[in-house]
């Protein structure tokens, strides 16, 4: 038994290896087979066998495998909410536990669900821990998205203050947080102050992790579209450029962010009024989000209102109205009545059934951040 239990443990170290270098196709092998072992071994609501599924819903989550991947989490918290044990070492796992439960949900567009977890999780841990560091600045994505943008940027800068503090300025999880600061005053339209937040995450990821690395390539699509909505549309297509290559070197396990930066592209070719090359990288980025998320997940609801905003400028309003309508539906349902999004693209549509001269001028494709 022990030696069954030990080839499980090394099974999981490797799936943990592999997935901290990005293999993720051998990751989730070596820990499908760990989780096999233990639960062979130790019983199948073992600490232990929480612990590898927990690292198998992630190597999951990272091939946008998300409904196999919550599977995974679901198992694992009913594991360790069910146990008697309340040490600090118990504690800290089901806090990680909701923590990936959340990071799920708030992929899926599930804000409220998202919220809930993370707040769950971060009542459990103490002041200076790293975890509740990392679940601050997640929990910041959750209200970003949601356009609390006040609440989002105090958690950002309380989660900042501590991950320098204790790990240093140039950590790379200081660079997660300054892109997500960046983000952050992407959504608020305060473009040049979010360019150096931007700037100073790709810096210290490429020092840290070297500037082909898919984390690095992340950071120089978001300075992208920082530069994009400040009208430098060839410094913004050059990046844009650069961080696809990167993440078109592993089409699998990169498919949002591929997803993500040809709406972007779409966006920019829009901007230059090259409406068949927009309308290319719209339905590109369209078909991968309708593959990771199905048919209403809100980031699909940007995509589909930025169709109709081509449409509409190409005189072709029936198709226009059709995208506005489905985009709206979406915003309305995901986002709430009153979310930013959701108010503009009420408004479009509502210009577009004024005809042409009712159209307004102002209108724009939505850039990801």
């Amino acid at each position: 038994m022990t030696d069954s239990i030990d080839e499980a443990v090394r099974r999981h170290e490797l799936a943990l290896h592999e997935l901290s270098v990005g293999r993720l196709s051998q990751a989730l092998e070596a820990c499908v087979d760990a989780v096999a072992k233990l639960e062979q071994a130790s019983g199948h609501e073992s600490l232990d066998v929480a612990v590898a599924l927990n690292t198998l819903g992630r190597i999951r989550e990272g091939l946008s495998e998300y409904s196999a991947a919550e599977s995974d989490f679901e198992r694992a918290w009913m594991i360790v909410a069910g146990s008697d044990s309340d040490d600090e070492s118990m504690v800290t796992l089901r806090a990680r536990t909701l923590g990936d439960r959340a990071r799920l949900r708030r992929i899926q567009g599930r804000l409220p669900e998202a919220e809930h977890c993370y707040l769950q999780a971060m009542e459990m841990l103490r002041d200076g821990s790293l975890d509740l560091d990392i679940l601050r600045n997640e929990l910041a994505v959750v209200y970003k998205y949601a356009a609390r943008f006040d609440e989002a940027e105090a958690l950002y800068r309380q989660s900042l203050e501590s991950v320098e503090a204790g790990l240093g300025p140039a950590h790379p999880e200081a660079a997660t947080i300054w892109h997500n600061l960046g983000g952050l005053e992407h959504a608020r339209g305060r473009y040049a102050e979010g360019e150096v937040y931007a700037r100073r995450s790709v810096s210290i990821r490429e020092a840290a992790m070297g500037a082909d690395h898919p984390a690095v390539a992340a950071d120089v699509a978001a300075l992208a579209a920082l530069v994009h909505e400040q009208g430098r549309l060839d410094e913004a297509e050059t990046l844009y450029r650069r961080a696809v290559a990167i993440f078109e070197t592993a089409r699998e396990q990169n498919a949002y962010e591929l997803a993500v930066n040809y709406n972007n592209l779409g966006a920019l070719h829009y901007a230059r009024e090259q409406w068949c090359e927009a309308e290319g990288y719209y339905m590109r980025a369209l078909g991968l989000k309708e593959g990771l998320f199905g048919p209403d997940h809100p980031d699909i609801a940007m995509t589909l209102h930025n169709l109709a905003v081509l449409n509409a400028d190409r005189g072709r309003n029936d198709e226009a109205r059709v995208l506005y309508q489905r985009a709206l539906a979406i915003f309305e349902d995901r986002l709430g009545p009153e979310h930013p999004k959701t108010r503009t693209c009420r408004r479009e549509l509502t210009e577009l059934g004024r005809g042409p001269e009712g159209w307004a001028s102002s209108t724009s494709s939505s850039v990801h951040p």
